[in-house]
């Protein structure tokens, strides 16, 4: 009995078996699994963020893959919806800050991509309305090309010119009987009489001179030799006076009186200003000792330190604009008239002269200035107003506009920087517009707006990554 309940049991089992693969095996695959497996991938997103798109697979910040997307899904119709309307320009297909009014290649072959009026919220532009623009009292610039001028100030000191410092020293001994100049830093006149000077040697020099004269007179009947000698006395002690520096005023006193002066007067060589005033009256001095030292002040010095890095744009000749701290109203306009061949170790600066005229005797020796000279830069490079960049420290950024209340950031690299412009390296092309006022405000309204998209229906905490198939993300600055 049990024999034959096992084998009942058994081929039931069987029939079972045979009924449900015969029913399965012979149905059609799944349809849905079919046409999945054929379709196409339109493009893949961010798992977390469906703004964020790429044309290839790709893997998120957390390493998890994009998520294809294929037509018919409802992310699709989504993203037909914002790629409508006007084409404002194409963009470069990987990302790079790079754009074209008219289709083109990037570098691999790859096309550049449209982006469309609808894309602006999610390409990082953003939209100003008019009645905003004016309020903000926004500002734009033309990018062009220019020649870069930059304004080099540096610090010195007025200081006497070392080519009209004059010394008057005596060829002989003597005594001084009377001091006509007595103090330091009154200003003379060539010619003026410095001081009286009483000599036994000039004495004897003027009486051999009159003596060589009368013998002149005397020997007019006489031979020719004996003139000439008389002549060449008579001329040598005359010499003899001239070197000793006796003005010609005082020699033809001299040859009026015909008789020797007790005193003779020291003229000043030039005008100008006593620097020194060693001559003490009474005092006795012998040949070649100072006794006055003479400046002329018409033309000074002004002594500028300038730093190693910046003296490369310095130039012998160059024009200089001065300003004095005593003049504060006023400019004064020089020249470099020399470079120094040395550099102070201490400070590493290199000093330069710089030459101003000083007829109104303005400038004194000691006065502190500054000096302002115009270098040249570069020319003919691409520009923009200083304040069209915003700079982070990290990176530096400017305001494009694309059309009527259409901005849009783009990060720049930047190079020299001159009083008021910034040479542009990468990032923007002749003719691009940049908003050089109000910048801060149309970007500090761009980040508020990046912030809450980043939280628009991901939770909070999501950010906004960027893939290579959208246009360079605009985060905080």
């Amino acid at each position: 009995m049990t024999k034959y309940f096992l084998a009942g049991l058994i081929l039931m089992l069987g029939v079972g078996l045979g009924f449900w693969v015969g029913k399965y095996q012979g149905l059609p695959p799944n349809p849905d699994a079919a046409v999945t497996s054929e379709r196409k991938a339109l493009y893949y997103r961010h798992p977390m963020n469906p703004k964020v798109t790429s044309l290839t697979p790709a893997k998120d910040e957390m390493g998890m893959d994009f998520v294809a997307v294929y037509p018919g899904d409802d992310s699709t119709s989504t993203v037909s919806s914002q790629k409508s309307g006007k084409i404002l320009y194409y963009r470069h297909p990987m990302g790079a800050a790079d754009t074209s009014p008219l289709p083109k290649k990037d570098e691999m072959g790859m096309d550049y991509l449209p982006v469309y009026e609808s894309e602006l919220a999610t390409s990082g532009q953003i939209q100003i309305s008019p009645e905003k623009i004016q309020k903000l009292g926004v500002k734009t610039e033309t990018v062009a090309k220019r020649s870069l001028m930059r304004s080099l100030r540096a610090l010195g000191s007025i200081q006497v010119d070392e080519r009209r410092v004059h010394a008057v020293t005596s060829k002989f001994e003597g005594w001084v009987q009377r001091l006509y100049v007595n103090a330091t830093g009154q200003a003379i006149q060539r010619g003026q009489p410095l001081l009286e000077i009483y000599s036994p040697e000039l004495v004897t020099a003027q009486q051999e001179y009159l003596i060589a004269r009368q013998g002149q007179q005397v020997l007019q009947l006489s031979s020719a030799q004996a003139r000439n000698t008389a002549d060449r006395l008579a001329e040598n002690a005359l010499q003899r006076l001239h070197y000793w520096d006796i003005a010609t005023a005082q020699l033809q006193r001299l040859q009026n009186l015909e008789k020797p002066l007790d005193t003779l007067p020291l003229l000043a060589p030039v005008s100008g200003v006593v620097l020194e005033k060693p001559a003490l009256e009474g005092m006795r001095f012998m040949p070649g000792e100072l006794l006055f030292r003479i400046a002329d002040l018409s033309t000074v010095w002004l002594l500028a330190e300038v730093f190693e890095q910046d003296i490369g744009g310095v130039r012998q000749g160059q024009a200089v604009q001065v300003h004095i701290n005593a003049y504060p109203e006023r400019l004064f306009s020089g020249k470099v008239g020399f470079i120094y061949p040395t550099l102070a170790t201490e400070t590493r600066t290199i000093k330069v002269r710089i030459e101003l005229a000083n007829a109104e005797g303005l400038l004194k020796p000691g006065l502190y200035g500054s000096v302002t000279l115009a270098m040249q830069e570069n020319k003919d490079v691409l520009a923009v107003p200083d304040s069209a960049v915003i700079d982070s420290g990290v990176r530096q950024i400017v305001l494009i506009q694309r059309g009527e209340g259409q901005f849009e950031p783009r990060t720049v690299k930047l190079g020299r920087q001159t009083d008021d412009f910034r040479e542009v390296v990468e990032g923007l092309e002749t003719g691009d517009k940049v908003v050089t006022r109000a910048n801060f405000l149309i970007d500090a309204e761009s980040n508020l707006k990046s912030a809450l998209d980043s939280f628009d229906g991901h939770g909070a905490g999501a950010s906004e990554p960027t893939s290579e198939a959208t246009p360079q993300q605009h985060g905080g600055h």
